[in-house]
């Protein structure tokens, strides 16, 4: 639904007055904060960081409302163009569902993580298509640990989420097929890895930067119209920005395989790939509900193009540009959330025929997540525990 009405609002906007894109941010934002207020009694929804708190004490819970406050702040945060993602409002709101399972059902008692993990996994599956992915990102990010009942619980879910993926939708994200790849491309998956790590880093500082200077402006009005008609206005200039920009992505890869390139190709590139990591934290600084995972994987496809194209242009290689897209939306997925294998299985969902990259994939995660975590040890979910520290 989120995807469907983006996709229409923006569409109306470019064909009626493009100039409405600097407002419309504003719009979602200020209806979220006033939601916030008066609906949901001015609790805020702190993302991934809740479940964090949820798991570490046994009395403390997820309440009931941050599974409508979740769904309805991510879906008007993205549909108006805030530039991020409904990952997290979904992570956050599937979680809950599984921490209120634990607070009704008696006998489950001893089982919080698990319940927790089980919704977590429900959600990540339904959002990629990726059961492997939903699993590895409740084991990777969210129990960090691994045990046997966790194991069970985690798979019995999958299998469910599964079979919904199977019956309801079971389309990748994008229709641009993954190609075979070559063993002379191992030295450019090499250092894209390691600059899609120092990118990750860029995003994770700007964003805790945009959450900590936004939380010191008292006035409400202008903190979120501040942050929202600035990402409005980068919007204007940068369309593909809107939003999840999945759809923006999806034009570039098309654009990619059938357009000219030059020099004017190659700045708008560069411009995606340094702003939309800006917008993202922007939207979330201003206080619009979501987090990383689109704009991280977005930043890393665009970044994998601008890459690959420039190589073949100004070096002669013979670099497949949709593959690159790939290895560069895992390695800033990986390098972002601390967690490879996770990137690693979404990212090869997204795609048909995605698993044929499973070596450089792997190869490209792992070597993103070490230089990221090697130079700043956080990532932006664990940000917390360097205030405590």
């Amino acid at each position: 639904m989120t995807g469907y009405v983006q996709e229409k609002i923006a569409e109306g906007v470019l064909n009626w007055d493009p100039r409405l894109f600097i407002l419309l941010p504003s719009v979602g934002i200020t209806a979220i904060y006033f939601l916030r207020k008066y609906a949901f009694q001015n609790r805020k929804n702190k993302g991934i960081k809740e479940i964090y708190t949820t798991l570490e004490t046994r009395k403390d819970h997820l309440p009931f409302f941050k599974i409508p406050s979740h769904y309805i702040n991510g879906f008007l945060t993205v549909i108006f163009g805030g530039s991020t993602g409904i990952e997290v409002s979904t992570v956050v709101a599937t979680a809950t569902v599984g921490n209120q399972a634990y607070k009704r059902l008696h006998p489950a008692w001893a089982y919080k993580t698990e319940l927790i993990c089980a919704g977590v996994i429900a959600g990540v599956t339904l959002l990629f298509g990726s059961a492997l992915g939903g699993l590895l990102f409740a084991f990777e990010v969210i129990a960090r640990k691994y045990n046997k009942t966790l194991l069970i619980s985690g798979i019995s879910s999958m299998l469910v989420a599964s079979l919904f993926v199977h019956y309801m939708d079971d389309s990748p994200l994008f229709n641009f097929a993954a190609k075979q790849w070559h063993w002379q491309a191992v030295p450019f998956i090499v250092l894209l890895g390691l600059i899609a790590g120092l990118l990750a880093l860029y995003f994770t500082k700007i964003v805790i930067y945009a959450k900590s200077f936004f939380a010191g402006i008292k006035n409400n009005f202008i903190r979120v119209n501040l942050g929202a008609i600035t990402v409005g206005i980068l919007i204007f200039f940068l369309p593909a920005l809107y939003g999840d920009s999945y759809h923006g992505l999806g034009e570039i890869l098309e654009s990619s395989l059938h357009g000219s390139i030059n020099w004017l190709y190659f700045l708008p590139l560069l411009l995606l790939v340094l702003l939309k990591p800006l917008a993202a934290a922007l939207t979330l600084g201003a206080g619009g509900d979501g987090g990383v995972f689109a704009p991280s994987i977005v930043t890393g496809a665009l970044l994998g193009v601008f890459f690959a194209q420039l190589c073949n242009h100004y070096l002669g290689t013979h670099l497949i540009v949709i593959n690159f897209a790939l290895f560069g939306a895992a390695a800033m997925l990986s390098a972002a959330i601390h967690a490879p294998f996770t990137a690693i299985f979404i990212i090869a969902s997204i795609v048909p025929s995605g698993y044929l990259l499973f070596a450089p994939l792997l190869v490209v995660s792992v070597i993103a997540k070490i230089l990221s975590k090697r130079i700043y040890p956080y990532n932006v979910y664990t940000y917390k525990e360097v205030a405590h520290n």
